[in-house]
């Protein structure tokens, strides 16, 4: 898996799912025209292609399948991508040692970069994914990856590597009476899995390259890749590359620096680096006009600004401050890290006031002679004060038609600053009218033609609706931070 599944604490309003089912890419061809009344000769016999291997469903994979479109917002159903994937699981099926195996893609409506496989062959991809990819053989080393995990039976092997971790977990634990014996017993237990995890994921690095070269893609599509993911994710994290960055050898996945250069390992014993097949053109034109990030109907983040069109609402975030949409709340991180926000929905009885539901213990630390019922912009609100061992909050309950959403601001220490960020931002909670409602839309990849004059900054202006957009440009045409664009290169930009 390229990251871990992201879990839904509220329903979000998604498209209805349907699977991509993978369809034949050749088709018999036609007999020519024989002229209007003249009788044709009876055609040679051709062979029948043979029936793709159907994917098996079990109760179990049904139901994670229902989860895993309910946590990623639904399918997202486009003609043109689904023609890319499906062909191009064709030819990965082919150059596989396992061409009997069955397999069936689904591409998730998420701007996450994402995708992950089930047992049984069923792959998922999310549209977010297939943004940040540069050409088909990028794609390619993101689905063989994916097969390598089915072939390898990974998925089984995790489950029963976690069933023996939690078994001899539950021993030591009711054996012992030594609450260091039994942390130690649960930290093994952490650490081996991890470890199981991350050899897994080395091993499902090295067939699916194999498996890409062995289709005549550029086996070095899996590094190119491996490499955006992780400038991706520094730039969503506010990071740059000369950050240092501390290792979690307890995440389920290896260090993408480590998985990059083995990648370029293994690709060695393929091909050399250039002359390989990218196809870079067809890629380009099937993702054109792909929608990018979040789906309005999700809400979306624009700037500091965060709009829900459907149901009706808006909020601006404090200056510094980096929003991003994820599928249980509103997170917000300041520059540097010193204060955070969250903005979510809970249930609170109608009959409840908010004063009390601050105060119901859901926080530990609440301080209840801080609670102070109010009115922001026409809604009935209540805040209150808690402290922490680390961190001072501010907590507000804003009631909104029947919700009620809470705005949750850390600081690390409290200061004249964080009260003023926690007070405008609720106070900037308001009503959308109705023509910024009917202007929402999403943001979608774009891809032009470079003309003369036109370089990185020039281009990157003409991005819409993202942060850095200067990094975000060269991050989604795969281009380090000197390279330059060329006349009539095909490349990447983000409109609305």
């Amino acid at each position: 898996m390229l990251e871990g599944h992201e879990r839904c604490e509220r329903r979000r309003l998604r498209a209805a799912p349907a699977a991509l089912c993978l369809v034949l890419g050749t088709a018999l061809a036609g007999c020519g025209d024989m002229g209007r009344f003249q009788t044709a000769a009876a055609p040679p016999a051709v062979a029948m292609p043979k029936p793709k291997p159907a994917v098996a469903q079990t109760p179990a994979t049904e139901k994670e399948h229902e989860r895993i479109l309910a946590s990623y917002g639904g399918t997202y159903d486009d003609p043109r991508l689904e023609s890319l994937v499906s062909k191009t699981v064709d030819r990965l099926v082919a150059a596989s040692d396992r061409p009997d195996q069955g397999y069936k893609v689904t591409i998730l409506n998420s701007g996450a970069v994402n995708a992950f496989a089930l047992p049984n062959g069923q792959l998922y991809v999310t549209r977010g994914l297939l943004a940040l990819a540069s050409d088909t053989s990028e794609l390619s080393s993101v689905l063989s990856h994916e097969m390598a995990h089915v072939l390898s039976k990974h998925a089984a092997m995790r489950e029963d590597q976690a069933r023996q971790a939690a078994i001899v977990t539950r021993v030591v634990t009711d054996m012992s009476n030594d609450p260091d014996l039994t942390a130690l017993a649960l930290a093994k237990t952490k650490l081996t899995m991890a470890s199981f995890s991350r050899n897994q994921e080395f091993e499902a690095d090295g067939i699916g390259v194999g498996i890409s070269a062995k289709a005549h893609f550029d086996p070095y599509g899996a590094a190119r890749f491996l490499s955006a993911m992780e400038r991706n994710a520094e730039l969503k994290a506010g990071k740059t590359s000369l950050d240092p960055r501390a290792q979690d050898f307890t995440s389920s996945h290896p260090a993408t620096p480590e998985r990059v250069q083995n990648a370029q390992n293994i690709a060695r014993q393929y091909a050399a680096p250039e002359g390989a097949e990218r196809d870079r053109e067809s890629y380009l034109a099937a993702i054109d006009n792909l929608v990018y990030g979040e789906d309005p109907s999700e809400g979306f983040v624009r700037g500091r600004r965060f709009l829900h069109p459907k149901l009706g609402f808006t909020f601006q975030a404090p200056d510094n401050f980096t929003l991003d949409n994820t599928a249980q709340a509103v997170i917000g991180v300041r520059d540097g890290g010193s204060q955070a926000m969250r903005f979510d929905v809970v249930r609170v009885p109608a009959e409840q006031s908010l004063g009390d539901y601050l105060n119901s213990g859901w926080m530990e630390g609440v301080e209840k002679a801080s609670t102070e019922d109010l009115t922001i912009n026409g809604f009935p609100a209540a805040s209150a004060t808690a402290k922490g061992d680390q961190w001072q909050f501010k907590v507000y309950a804003l009631r909104f038609g029947s919700d009620v959403y809470r705005f949750i601001f850390a600081a690390r220490q409290k200061s004249t600053e964080s009260e003023r960020n926690a007070r405008e931002t609720v106070n900037s909670f308001r009503r959308l009218t109705l023509d910024e409602i009917q202007a929402a839309r999403p943001l979608r990849i774009k891809v032009i033609t470079v003309q003369p004059g036109d370089t990185v900054e020039s281009l990157s202006h003409r991005m819409a609706g993202v942060d850095h957009p200067a990094e975000r440009f060269r991050v989604l045409n795969g281009l380090d931070r000197t390279a330059q664009v060329k006349v009539r290169d095909r490349v990447k930009i983000v409109a609305d």
